[in-house]
């Protein structure tokens, strides 16, 4: 006759069997774990982890996570991708459609749950930083308290000089001039997160603005790619790129089949369904949307001829199960080969990258941060920050450098103070805001070969960082920082009340390297 255990009948005919083999989940110190994987439920648990988890992603170790967070709420929601049905309390049970029988998955939760840590250890950091105003001067508008800062995009425009942001509250952008005053520019139908300008054949400048189309982790594809003019607020030249896109967070241009059209890749973020697409224009100025790899995560791409064969490629970061950076070369025949180069644990939550040439030969290094904590593991991480990996030739690159940063959202290298090397600016939107609230923006200043001396600038009060952008914004010849402050929500740390101004929509940090030595 056909099983009818209930879950509840399961779980304690599990817990039998577990103290009967002289284990109970969780009775194991994390620190004697190879004693522990000589137990043979453990170490059949470790062939399961290695067997199932690595269909969706790299395979993450239990050190990577406490107890706790594994078993409340990583391995539940895991155990839904393998067909699980969840109950409270952690229960489970494993119907004929299930990829793993629910033996074997209390199994594989045994070895998570005995090998993983009571909590996770902060890092130790290589040198603390500097509380002092680097090299830069504190500009802001004035604040409007009838507003709530939202902010998801800051852009500088090196053309016509202007900085553009928009809101999550708003759907809009908004335009800045050098006296940072906002004129609203264009309402949108959601917020946007992305922009890039250039100028059209006839010399006239233009702007396309991708639309997230929804801040929820939803599969909502309302996003959009908006061509504006930038010359004319009216309407009559603004025209629609592509719609109904999942979840976008970048487009960027490229002649890919150079048939002298521009062309369009978007990274669609997504949720459970995303995916990397190349927006194909025709002669009739309309777009065909062809994927490149649809799979979620698509966040950053990096278009440049990588093999030096004369055609475009891509390098793209994926951020959401399978992490990590990806090459696409340009098949010259309408299509791409795809090659690993970095990959990642699932969570990492990585959030941007870089390419830049750090030690000056002639290579391309990877600039990379993670410190995305929005999903089912919500605590500090210790390997959360920024990463260094050098380019070691033929698409090798190795780790050099990394500094811990809670909750770290993105790098940006440039020669900041002039002096020949490359120093980085970091944002943190998860950073420690109850125990050090000033790494949510670091400087990174380079004073020998990938040896840095980091700042903490004093601008925690003013913002919660989730956006950033650095160039020339008041034209004297170093780069800028703005940062967009997204005030409200997104708050993983109990109990924790803003203590950043919530109406402030942006600030600017002028670089004063070239024009005075004066700080604030």
């Amino acid at each position: 006759m056909t099983s009818t255990k209930t879950p509840f009948r399961q779980a304690y005919i599990w817990f039998l069997s577990l103290a009967a083999a002289g284990l109970i989940i969780g009775s194991c110190q994390s620190g004697n774990n190879n004693a522990a994987l000589n137990n043979p439920l453990i170490a059949e648990g470790k062939q399961l982890a290695q067997q199932h988890c690595v269909t969706c992603h790299q395979l993450p170790l239990p050190e990577l996570l406490d107890k706790e967070t594994w078993v409340k709420h990583v391995l539940p929601a895991m155990g839904r991708n393998l067909g699980l049905e969840v109950y409270p309390e952690g229960l489970y049970y494993a119907g004929p459609k299930a990829a793993i029988s629910y033996n074997n998955w209390q199994k594989l939760i045994a070895y998570y749950q005995t090998l993983a840590p009571e909590v996770l250890k902060p890092a130790d950091k290589p040198e603390p930083a500097v509380d002092d105003w680097a090299m830069f001067l504190l500009a802001k508008p004035q604040v409007d308290t009838s507003q709530t800062a939202m902010t998801t995009l800051v852009a500088i425009d090196t053309i016509g000089h202007k900085l553009y942001s928009s809101d999550a509250f708003r759907s809009d952008v908004t335009r800045w001039d050098q006296q940072l005053k906002p004129t609203l520019f264009k309402q949108l139908h959601s917020a946007a997160v992305d922009a890039r300008f250039f100028r059209d054949p006839t010399g006239n400048e233009r702007g396309l603005f991708t639309t997230l189309g929804t801040m929820r982790a939803a599969d909502i594809s309302k996003g959009e790619l908006i061509l504006l003019p930038l010359t004319d607020r009216g309407n009559a030249d603004s025209m629609a790129v592509a719609t109904e896109l999942p979840r976008p967070l970048q487009s960027i241009a490229a002649d890919f089949n150079k048939d002298g059209l521009t062309d369009w890749v978007v990274c669609g973020f997504g949720h459970l369904q995303g995916g990397l697409y190349w927006l194909k224009q025709q002669a009739n100025r309309q777009f065909t949307k062809l994927p490149i790899k649809e799979v979620p995560g698509a966040s950053q791409a990096v278009v440049q001829d990588f093999n030096a064969d004369g055609w475009p490629d891509l390098m793209v970061l994926f951020a959401h199960a399978d992490e990590g950076v990806w090459l696409f070369l340009n098949d010259k025949k309408g299509g791409f080969t795809e090659r690993n180069l970095l990959r990642f644990p699932s969570v990492y939550g990585s959030t941007s990258f870089q390419l830049v040439d750090f030690n000056k030969d002639g290579r391309l290094d990877i600039l990379y941060t993670c410190g995305d904590n929005s999903d089912y593991s919500k605590v500090l991480k210790p390997y959360h920050g920024v990463y260094i990996y050098l380019n070691h030739g033929d698409f090798k690159y190795k780790q050099a450098y990394f500094y811990p940063i809670n909750g770290c959202t993105k790098a940006v290298a440039t020669d900041f103070d002039q002096d020949g090397d490359l120093d980085i600016v970091t944002i943190a939107f998860f950073a420690d805001f109850k125990n050090n609230p000033s790494e949510g923006c670091l400087i990174f200043e380079q004073q020998k070969p990938l040896q840095f001396r980091p700042h903490a600038m004093p601008i925690s009060a003013y913002g919660r960082w989730i956006c950033m952008d650095v160039n020339d914004i008041d034209q004297d010849g170093d780069a800028d920082i703005v940062l967009g402050n997204f005030s409200k929500t997104f708050i993983i740390q109990e109990g924790l009340k803003p203590t950043w101004d919530t109406h402030l929509p942006l600030i600017v940090l002028k670089n004063k390297t070239l024009t005075s030595t004066t700080r604030p």
